[in-house]
């Protein structure tokens, strides 16, 4: 397995819950299959069942650092 893939664990999806963090940020949260909703403890992308929760918990993630450091103004920006 290369180094972009995680792991694959087989685990029991029925001790899943619904991510709090992916709910907040991501307007299309409630149309994502359960698996791909679900945790295991954390609120971490790492901790999703499915790959395609873990990459989606990702892209919110950088999205919302990017917004966050737009925000910051431009103070912190680099000049040339």
């Amino acid at each position: 397995m290369d180094s972009y893939h995680r792991q694959v664990q087989h685990r029991d999806p029925r001790n899943g819950r619904d991510c709090k963090f992916c709910s907040q940020f991501d307007p299309e949260f409630s149309k994502r299959s359960p698996i791909d909703r679900w945790v295991e403890v954390e609120d971490s992308a790492t901790s999703h069942l499915s790959e395609n929760g873990h990459v989606r918990h990702r892209l919110f993630e950088i999205a919302r650092k990017r917004a966050l450091t737009l925000n910051l103004g431009p103070s912190l920006m680099k000049s040339a």
